[in-house]
């Protein structure tokens, strides 16, 4: 079976998301995808070559004023010419995203980056988990402490840095990694035995 390719396409502002990409490529790495980070506020026609010949696209941003962050807007107005061509179409997608508070209307930034899946034609792949922290007997360190659904939370507080993000939030990030290279994985099989089939 050939190595999925998954590229990360993300903004970060003051370096948390970052931190929280960088996760998502490990969980991906470990599950056996080829992977590439891309920083969207700077991305060169090499690297939408990149995002055009991948297999699936795991969009992230910080949560600003209950969305997704400007420069992250800029890059998915700049997709429209992919959407064009449908040149996305059918790739998987899966995000990610942090704010200081613990909701934040974080879900509203995931829901974003759903609809601009589904503009391009893309199939989301979301968290796959239960939510933790929700009993008595649960903790702050279970894998998706904040109860998101959609795709990878993280809540960092406002006046610390990226070398405070949650650990659980981070654990979450990876799985996410893992999932969408798993996903991709059996994507690949099914297209690999369809075309057998049709042949």
């Amino acid at each position: 079976m050939s190595t999925p390719v998954v590229s990360i396409a993300y903004h970060s502002g003051y370096g948390h998301t970052a931190v929280l990409a960088e996760s998502v490529r490990s969980g991906a790495v470990e599950a056996g995808a080829q992977v590439h980070l891309v920083k969207v506020d700077e991305i060169t026609e090499a690297e939408w070559e990149l995002l055009d010949a991948s297999d699936a696209i795991v969009f992230g941003s910080p949560t600003y004023m209950g969305t997704a962050s400007g420069a992250f807007h800029v890059f998915a107005e700049a997709s429209s010419k992919r959407w064009f061509g449908q040149d996305w179409k059918d790739k998987l997608a899966a995000g990610f995203t942090n704010s200081g508070s613990k909701s934040g209307d974080k879900l509203h930034t995931l829901q974003f980056f759903q609809v601009l899946a589904a503009q391009h034609g893309m199939n989301w792949i979301n968290l796959g988990l239960h939510p933790g922290w929700n009993s008595s007997s649960a903790s702050e360190h279970d894998l998706n402490r904040l109860g998101v659904f959609a795709g990878a939370a993280a809540q960092t507080n406002v006046d610390e840095g990226p070398e405070a993000v949650h650990k659980a939030d981070l654990a979450t990030a990876e799985h996410l990694g893992r999932r969408i290279t798993e996903a991709a994985q059996v994507f690949a099989l099914g297209r690999a035995a369809a075309a057998e089939v049709a042949a």
